[in-house]
């Protein structure tokens, strides 16, 4: 997604100002920017909102969120580009699943149906079908057997330590996924403003015929109150609150606008109610409870669980197409990194986007092919488990350390007045300084003190699988020590006087925006 208010810098002037002992005072390149020389901007403003709302509401809303109420009852900079650059790895291989569900469906009889394909066992089992059905431990239905012996083929799998090979079926998917991205992203705004006309709307349109035929469905009404009525037990275990925050970091990203967080929470919301539909009518078929309706509590609840639901609907091919639609539509709002990085070296970069964006596209090919072998799904899990959950917990915990301890809350009030006209209340300010670092440090400790016990479908993850998930996710915010250490060595002077530097934000220069140009300021 990229940014309308920045823009490419054509010069640069030293701010020095007035001394300040709360100023690092070092003369400090400050872009000049004019508005004949700026980078593009949107042509709309609904472009721009669209694009907000589209990089928010993303497959975390209808992917993320419900298997999460299900399971559970009811360097900064750099660090948060590598945990982008690992969400890549491993987001369009969901996307590209889709895409092969999206290809599967077009076909009289969706082949998830029944047991009478070559990818098949003897434990498939076609409730649907029979009336007398004998449901026990090692029966597997049709949707299930499809999703892990044919979309991921998982059984040729041995575990972690044996993914096997590459799916040549999920790499073709995941191709044309990034080559959608590429042309979507190349030109800037100039194209993804217009793409997510459609990426940011259609999902809603999608969103509401499926909730209106899941909520006519027997058994609907067991799964809006399994999902609207509160465990309150589950308060005190760390695990769900873990989750809660790594869903809305993970969905917002650490700081956004009030409208889209209200949108992305009633996405949210709204999606809760189209999944836990189809679950209350799974439920009644089977004759079980909601909690016991899916065999694997993850994100394969979109993969099995609600495909089996489609396939035995009127009209299923229709609701299977638009569905999977949905999702690839999702996940292709939701791109990051590029502005990012353009930003930190525009010199470089400013006339070469074409060239980075196909260099960042094939970089981020390569990683997911990983995602893409017999044992893809295991990867999936382990880098969506630690690659963003605790580990963009702990970089909005430093985030929000360094702006309201180290710069000051002061400083970042003035900022905010300068940019907006009022200064934040004392709600805002207590919670930066206070509320939000004390939460968000509990349940970083919490989920250490604790490691979680993963497993996929009959696969226990080993010991030795956590380890390297908390490697990953080390290697994310590593960057934020790794930065200190390289500033403190490369600042100038005695090591008292690079400490004295180090820890004093600079004296900066902040735009005031005019109808002709953009003049600079100090800050006060």
């Amino acid at each position: 997604m990229t940014r309308q208010d920045t823009a490419t810098p054509t010069g640069s002037l030293s701010a020095q100002g007035p001394s300040n002992t709360g100023y690092n005072n070092n003369p400090v390149p400050v872009p000049v920017i004019t508005q004949r020389n700026s980078r593009d901007k949107w042509s709309k403003k609904m472009d721009f909102l669209l694009s907000v709302i589209g990089f928010a509401v993303d497959l975390g809303n209808v992917w993320r969120f419900p298997y999460i109420c299900y399971q559970n009852g009811g360097g900064i900079g750099y660090a948060i580009c590598i945990i982008a650059l690992y969400v890549s790895f491993y987001y369009n291989t969901i996307i590209a699943w889709a895409l092969f569900y999206f290809y599967s469906s077009f076909a009289s009889v969706l082949p998830w149906t029944n047991c009478d394909n070559a990818w098949n066992t003897e434990n498939c089992t076609n409730y649907f079908l029979k009336d007398n059905v004998t449901w026990n431990n090692y029966s597997r239905s049709p949707a299930e057997e499809f999703y892990t012996r044919n979309v991921l083929e998982i059984h040729k799998s041995d575990g972690l330590h044996n993914v096997g090979g590459v799916r040549w079926q999920l790499m073709l998917c995941l191709f044309l996924i990034f080559t959608i991205v590429y042309f979507s992203l190349w030109k800037g705004v100039k194209t993804s403003g217009k793409v997510v006309w459609v990426t940011a709307t259609l999902p809603y349109v999608v969103l509401f015929i499926l909730l209106i035929r899941g909520a006519t469905l027997p058994g609907a009404w067991k799964g809006v109150v399994f999902y609207l009525k509160p465990k309150w037990e589950k308060l005190f275990e760390t695990s769900v609150w873990v989750d809660a925050a790594a869903q809305i970091f993970f969905s917002l990203g650490p700081g956004d606008a009030i409208v889209t967080s209200l949108v992305n929470c009633l996405t949210s919301f709204m999606s809760g109610f189209v999944i836990f539909t189809v679950l209350g009518y799974m439920a009644e078929k089977r004759n079980v409870n909601v909690e016991d309706v899916a065999r694997d509590k993850g994100p394969s609840l979109l993969f099995i669980t609600y495909p089996e639901a489609i396939a035995n609907m009127t009209g299923s091919t229709f609701f299977a197409i638009i569905f999977f639609v949905m999702m690839i539509t999702l996940g292709l709002d939701s791109t990051a990194i590029i502005t990012a990085v353009m930003d930190e070296y525009p010199d470089y970069l400013a006339n070469r986007r074409e060239l980075f964006v196909l260099g960042l596209v094939v970089v981020c090919f390569l990683g997911s092919l990983s995602t893409l072998t017999n044992g893809g799904a295991y990867v999936v899990k382990l880098l969506e488990e630690f690659g963003v959950g605790s580990s963009i917990i702990a970089i909005g915990f430093l985030e929000a350390i360094a702006v309201s301890w180290f710069y000051g809350i002061t400083r970042f009030s003035n900022d905010i007045k300068s940019m907006l006209g009022y200064s934040p209340g004392l709600f805002w300010k207590v919670c930066w300084v206070a509320i939000s670092p004390a939460f968000l440090a509990y349940i970083i400790v919490s989920s250490l003190l604790k490691p979680p016990r993963l497993q996929l479908f009959d696969y226990k993850y080993p010991d030795w699988s956590i380890t390297v998930g908390y490697i990953i996710g080390a290697s994310s915010f590593m960057w934020i020590p790794i930065y200190m250490v390289y500033k403190l060595v490369w600042t100038p002077g005695s090591l008292k006087q690079r400490l004295a530097v180090c820890l004093r934000p600079e004296r900066t220069i902040m735009p005031e925006i005019h109808t002709d140009s953009l003049n600079m300021s100090p800050v006060p």
